[in-house]
């Protein structure tokens, strides 16, 4: 049988698999070198160092800067994209016929390239980024932050368009899914969960004795969470709070120094994080936006007990019933009173088990997203 090989241009360097987008695209990786199937990985490079580790799944990596500047908030290309503009990348995959999937919007300058017009392309969805810019918009404070974020969010929903140049559209969740196939009727559109670090359920019985709330916290969304968790719901609490995440702003900091029941962790080790994952009683997860996976709600519910979450993190997800839903400060407050007065139960485990299984098998999607690629190459 024929080796088969795949480009695989990542947005960021996807190791350690520590936050969102890059979660998915180490473990799809992974998953796809289970298969015997060669991954040439591209990555750009900001704010993370190369990753040896990488070399042990890939047949090969690349890396390549990502440029720097505001002047590149001035083009009529989203900043996101032309910072990530690369003539040799493009020169690299011209050495072979191989498919090349591209992670996110933010690598789509590649479907516009005639020199590439006639390969085997494969958009990978993370996010309907036009919304989700424009949610940052709403929420930040800053007046110069804000306008980028608008103006990026324009700009983004013009260039989506580029994606009509993709064979084939991987994404992340039932709802963008029905957008993506509404927007682009004329593409072939397939629905495939993000991949993410558990293969099985391994949430403990009984009772933790506080409430956790975890992500990146220089993320504004996730920011925003966390303020109002601290402001709104801890601070008229009884019950103990971590707050952990990467980077938190100080604003952050000052709000949680006043506050005699909530924690912060900064920068927890993933070992320690899964940790406090694990023996949380409840795992309080909150959005503000219905766009993409929430990925850290797939590693609650595969690892922690009570997942108490708002409408919003569900979105499209069809996890609804293995999930605590509350969508306001009062109502918020009340279930978690409620949960604990009550032990997670071993019904409660296998019923994970049982759904966990139906879309959100690692396994199953590798084998998935393999026929889906190399069916048609």
């Amino acid at each position: 049988m024929l080796t088969k090989h795949i480009h695989i241009v990542s947005f960021n360097v996807p190791f350690p698999a520590n936050y969102g987008g890059v979660i998915d695209v180490y473990y799809k990786i992974k998953w796809l070198h289970s298969l015997g199937i060669k991954v040439h990985l591209h990555c750009f490079e900001y704010g993370r160092e190369e990753a040896p580790e990488l070399n042990e799944i890939c047949e090969t990596v690349n890396y390549y800067p990502r440029k720097k500047g505001f002047i590149y908030s001035l083009h009529y290309l989203p900043f996101i994209v032309l910072t990530r503009q690369s003539e040799e990348l493009v020169l690299n995959l011209m050495n072979d016929d191989f498919p090349i999937l591209m992670e996110g919007l933010h690598t789509c300058f590649l479907l516009n390239d005639e020199r590439l017009k006639h390969r085997f392309k494969i958009f990978r969805e993370s996010n309907i980024e036009h919304e989700y810019y424009y949610h940052l918009f709403k929420i930040e404070r800053k007046f110069w932050q804000k306008i980028f974020y608008f103006i990026e969010s324009k700009k983004l929903k013009h260039y989506e368009s580029v994606v009509r140049n993709a064979q084939l559209m991987l994404v992340v969740s039932q709802s963008d899914a029905a957008y993506f196939l509404h927007t682009y009727p004329k593409n072939k559109v397939a629905y495939l969960p993000s991949f993410h670090s558990s293969n099985d359920v391994q949430s403990l019985q009984a009772k933790g004795n506080y409430i956790l709330y975890h992500g990146n916290l220089a993320v504004a969304e996730n920011y925003h969470a966390a303020t109002f968790i601290v402001n709104e719901i801890a601070s008229k609490s009884k019950h103990q709070f971590i707050i952990a995440g990467l980077n938190p702003p100080q604003k952050l900091k000052q709000e949680i120094e006043k506050s005699n029941n909530v924690k912060l962790i900064s920068n927890p080790e993933n070992l320690e994080m899964e940790q406090l994952i694990k023996e949380a009683h409840i795992n309080l997860l909150l959005t503000f936006q219905a766009t993409g996976l929430k990925l850290k709600l797939l590693n609650v519910l595969f690892n922690g007990r009570f997942a108490l979450v708002n409408k919003l993190m569900l979105a499209g997800t069809g996890l609804d019933n293995l999930c605590e839903i509350a969508n306001d400060a009062t109502s918020i407050k009340q279930k978690i009173n409620e949960l604990f007065e009550t032990d997670f139960s071993e019904t409660e485990i296998e019923k994970r088990k049982v759904e966990l299984k139906k879309n959100y098998s690692n396994a199953n999607n590798a084998t998935t997203l393999a026929s889906l690629v190399f069916s048609n190459h």
